[in-house]
C-alpha cells in the first residue's frame, strides 16, 4: 500500500472534505468491461448518477454522450445544493447557468439540480449532454433526502463517486433498495463491518479496474489516490476467470515471495497459512489460507470460497481479529479455501 496516498485518503475522509471527481477515461474503461462481457448491460435500464454536477462532474458527461450506444431508457443525474458543500466559499455559478433563463440567483445556493435525459432534443440527430433538461429540486439534492430516495427507487442502476466519508451510508442506502450500482470507494471498504459480508456472501464484488490513481478536486487541481477500488453487484468477465496457481511444492521453490521458506509460515493465533501475495496461492492446499485483501481483484466465486476478514471482529464472526505471525502483526486478510482441489 502506498503510503502518502493512504494518507490522503484519511485525511480526506476525516476532514469531510472529500469530494474528488473521476476523470472520463477512468469512467469509460470500467463499463467498457461490462458491455465487453454483456453487449445490453445498460439497455432499457434508467440511471441514477446521484449528487453528480454536469458541469463538474464526468460521470453525467459520460453516460449522455453514450446513451445510444449502452441503450439507456433514461439518465438521471441530480447535483448537491452550494450551501451544502464543505467548498462553497471557492465555488462559482457557472456562464452556462447564469445565461439560462431558469437561472435563479437565491435557489442555486440553497437547491439541489435535477439533470434528466431521454431523447435528443436539439435536432442534431444525436444525443449528449446538450440535450439535459434541468431544473431546480425542492431539496438540496443530498441523497438522503426524500425526494433523491424516489429518484433512487425508480431506478435500476446507481452510478457515481460518493465522498469517501459516506460511503458506509451510502452503499447502505443502495443495498436498501436492492438496485444495481457501480460506485467508488476506498479498498479499505473492504475491511468495514458494513461492507465485508456482503463480500462474503457474493451479493457484492470488486469492478474490472482500480479506481482510478488520480482524481480531480473541486479548485480544478489533481489529487492522487493509490488505494480506490470500484464496488459492483453487475456482472463482469474478469470475475469468472480462474487464477492460474502453482503448486505449494513450486511456489516454495520458485516464488520471489516465498524466497528461501522451506514452508508457509502459520499464523499464531488461527489455523491457518500465511500467503503474502496474490500468486503464491498454492493450487494443491486444502485448508485455510490468509491472503491480502487484493485478493478480491482476483476473487474467483466458482474457484474459491471466502470465510472470514481478520482485519475487525463482530458478534456474528465475520471476522477474526489480528493474526499474527511469530509475534508480528499482519495487515488485514482474508481468510478463504479452495472450493475444489484440481484433480480430486
Amino acid at each position: 500500500m502506498n503510503k502518502s496516498n493512504n494518507k490522503n485518503l484519511h485525511k480526506a475522509s476525516k476532514a469531510k472534505n472529500d469530494e474528488f471527481y473521476t476523470q472520463y477515461p477512468d469512467i469509460e474503461k470500467e463499463v467498457n468491461a461490462y458491455i465487453e462481457y454483456d453487449p445490453d448491460a445498460f439497455k432499457n435500464k434508467t440511471i441514477l448518477l446521484p449528487c453528480d454536477d454536469p458541469e463538474w462532474s464526468n460521470f453525467t458527461k459520460y453516460f449522455a454522450q453514450n446513451f445510444k450506444k449502452l441503450k439507456l431508457k433514461k439518465l438521471v443525474s441530480t447535483s448537491y445544493a452550494i450551501e451544502s458543500k464543505n467548498y462553497k466559499r471557492s465555488y462559482q455559478t457557472t456562464l452556462s447557468e447564469k445565461n439560462n433563463p431558469k437561472f435563479d440567483k437565491k435557489k442555486t445556493r440553497i437547491k439541489g439540480k435535477i439533470f434528466t435525459l431521454t431523447k435528443n432534443k436539439t435536432g442534431d440527430n444525436r444525443i449528449d449532454i446538450e440535450d439535459l433538461d434541468w431544473q431546480y429540486m425542492k431539496e438540496d439534492g443530498d441523497f438522503r433526502s426524500k425526494e433523491v430516495k424516489r429518484l433512487r427507487d425508480e431506478a435500476d442502476i446507481i452510478i457515481t463517486n460518493p465522498p469517501f466519508s459516506l460511503f458506509r451510508e451510502f452503499l447502505a442506502w443502495i443495498v436498501e433498495a436492492k438496485k444495481q450500482f457501480l460506485i467508488i470507494g476506498n479498498m479499505n471498504a473492504i475491511t468495514y463491518k458494513q461492507v465485508f459480508p456482503l463480500i462474503k456472501e457474493n451479493k457484492i464484488w470488486l469492478g474490472v479496474k482500480n479506481g482510478a490513481k488520480t482524481y480531480i478536486k473541486p479548485d480544478k487541481t489533481e489529487q492522487k489516490m493509490g488505494n480506490t477500488c470500484w464496488f459492483t453487484n453487475i456482472e463482469h468477465g474478469r470475475r469468472h476467470q480462474p487464477l492460474s496457481l502453482m503448486t505449494m511444492k513450486d511456489n516454495l521453490k520458485y516464488n520471489k515471495n516465498l524466497k528461501d521458506k522451506k514452508y508457509y509460515d502459520k499464523y499464531d493465533n488461527y489455523n491457518a497459512i500465511e500467503v503474502p501475495a496474490i500468486n503464491a496461492i498454492p493450487s494443491d492446499y486444502k485448508g485455510l489460507m490468509g491472503v491480502p485483501i487484493s485478493f478480491l481483484n482476483k476473487y474467483n466465486p466458482k474457484q474459491f470460497k471466502i470465510l472470514q476478514c481478520s482485519a475487525y471482529s463482530d458478534k456474528n464472526n465475520y471476522g477474526s481479529g489480528a493474526l499474527y505471525v511469530k509475534g508480528k502483526k499482519r495487515y488485514a486478510r482474508i481468510l478463504i479455501k479452495h472450493k475444489k482441489i484440481k484433480g480430486e
